[in-house]
């Protein structure tokens, strides 16, 4: 058993071992079904804490001659497949985290270097009567070693992607770096795999791809890998049988991200950790701050702060993915850089609509966080403000709501101040804080019409009244409060019960003020 040749299976029985693990296996089934085809390379790229090392661990646990996992995986899904012992440690693996040698080398000449020598030095002991033509050729030595043992190999890189996050602006050892890469795999019929792992999906090289080869899996199109890519809405409501939580609460935490391949998929680590501590809470800044986010959100491209706060009102945003070019320093539109933030995680895209939105409570906290210390004047104080914004309703103290509506109210090219559904992003804004507590609708259908914005407590917090609230304007609070009982909007809450509390908001165009009120109203 070698380090980086034919590795053992110590890691994924790491990972098998913790408190929580989701059968993933049947990764493997498909990774058989591509071997020694044209098909056999996999990049496959998601955010940060979704799984990918361990996905690749149990890769190597799987293929490699180094080891026997016959009993590590004999009680999971992969056993069960026709072709489970025929591909069962059968091939001399090459595991290589990129992380690991890039955090060890001065540059990029170093670290191609230190690849090829410590690889090599597995070869020579694993192949000591190999007559190598170059022992400091790598690509030639697995061509010497194939020719004598007619063993092909699997190679797993996990991390591909460090230089193009790490050393974003040395576009030479960027090409540097793919220009190898390209060497090592391309045209190898020794290798039957190929599996790389990254957050970035293949760098474009030029107006090409240096890696042109690779079948590529990403949160833009997860493809046939999809229900690989975090936890399926069945996997997370089995654990929250298992541990005791709230399925509705996980979902609106921790949901989001969907593939039609798949339906919705869950960031696994917030589950586990959620699951772990019987918290909802933000776990995503365990591993990323907030600032991340900021420096994109504020770059000055046309549109983005509009979409973002319509995203952030719950808001589905057009892009065009396209153009992007898989780096972290070439933006050339907004498009560019919510492409970006789709794959780092911050946004969900929608394939068949081509759009992006904030997928989830743990990722709008995110962004709330990153607005609130931006530079982006009132709205972001009406961010800060929220919490006491939403308790001016519950205390019934009009001055102090109008202060948070204020606050948020913004005029911008994209979103124009001018109707009722412009109004409804100004209050979502103004409301925000209410998302900790309540379950939030816009144009909830009744049977006379349609209300504007709908807050219902989630059960964690039954003692906190729901909110009816009805916008309108150049007409009155008043008005706004009548239409809610004329209409009997209440009556499209039948299943709750409870104490209820109607908001009239107007907004009056001529003398640019809101207008706000508040009555008391009890479901029986």
């Amino acid at each position: 058993m070698g380090i980086y040749l034919n590795p053992g299976n110590g890691r994924f029985q790491q990972a098998i071992n913790s408190k929580i693990y989701v059968d993933k296996t049947e990764l493997i089934g498909y990774t058989n079904s591509i071997l020694q085809t044209e098909d056999k390379y996999i990049c496959v790229s998601r955010p940060r804490r979704f799984g990918k090392s361990i996905a690749a661990s149990m890769l190597v646990a799987y293929y490699s001659r180094g080891c026997d996992s016959r009993e590590q995986f004999a009680g999971y899904k992969i056993a069960r497949d026709e072709n489970f012992e025929k591909h069962l440690n059968q091939y001399d693996v090459i595991f290589l985290n990129m992380q690991e040698f890039l955090s060890r080398s001065k540059d990029m000449t170093e670290m191609l270097e230190r690849i090829k020598k410590i690889v090599m030095h597995d070869f020579r002991k694993e192949y000591p009567d190999i007559d190598y033509f170059d022992n400091t050729d790598l690509i030639q030595s697995m061509q010497d070693v194939y020719a004598e043992t007619s063993r092909p190999f699997v190679v797993i890189v996990d991390e591909w992607d460090c230089i193009f996050r790490e050393h974003r602006n040395n576009k030479e050892a960027q090409e540097q770096y793919l220009d190898f890469l390209r060497d090592f795999f391309k045209d190898r019929d020794y290798i039957y795999l190929a599996y790389m792992t990254g957050i970035l999906p293949i760098k474009k090289y030029g107006t090409h791809s240096a890696l042109n080869m690779f079948q590529e899996y990403s949160m833009l199109n997860a493809r046939d890998l999809a229900e690989f890519v975090g936890f399926t809405e069945s996997e997370v409501s089995a654990l929250c049988e298992e541990y005791g939580m709230n399925m509705e609460d996980m979902k609106n935490w921790y949901d989001g991200y969907h593939f039609e391949e798949a339906g919705s998929i869950y960031s696994p680590r917030s589950v586990v950790s959620s699951l772990l501590s019987k918290k909802y809470d933000n776990y995503w800044n365990q591993t990323e701050t907030f600032e991340a986010l900021r420096v994109y959100i504020d770059m000055n491209f046309e549109g983005i702060r509009d979409d973002v706060l319509e995203m952030m009102a719950g808001e589905r945003i057009p892009v065009n993915t396209s153009k992007f070019t898989n780096d972290m320093t070439t933006f050339e539109t907004k498009d560019d850089v919510f492409t970006l933030l789709i794959h780092l995680g911050y946004l969900a895209y929608d394939f068949d609509h081509k759009c992006v939105y904030i997928p989830n409570n743990e990722i709008r906290n995110e962004f709330v966080n990153a607005v609130s210390v931006s530079e982006w004047g009132e709205v972001s104080r009406a961010l800060r403000n929220s919490a006491q914004t939403l308790e001016g309703i519950w205390k019934n103290r009009p001055s102090q709501v109008l202060e948070g509506i204020e606050q948020a109210h913004f005029e911008t090219s994209h979103i124009q101040y001018n109707d009722e559904n412009a109004l409804s992003y100004t209050i979502s804004l103004a409301l925000y804080a209410a998302r900790n507590f309540y379950t939030v609708y816009r144009e909830l259908p009744t049977g006379k019409g349609f209300v504007d914005m709908v807050y219902i407590p989630r059960k964690k917090f039954a003692d906190k009244p729901a909110l009816v609230i009805e916008l309108k304007w150049d007409k009155s609070a008043k008005g706004a409060i009548d239409q809610i009982k004329d209409k009997q909007y209440c009556r499209s809450l039948e299943d709750y019960k409870g104490n209820l509390i109607l908001v009239g908001i107007n907004y009056d165009k001529a003398t640019r003020e809101h207008e706000c009120m508040m009555e008391e109203w009890v479901m029986e």
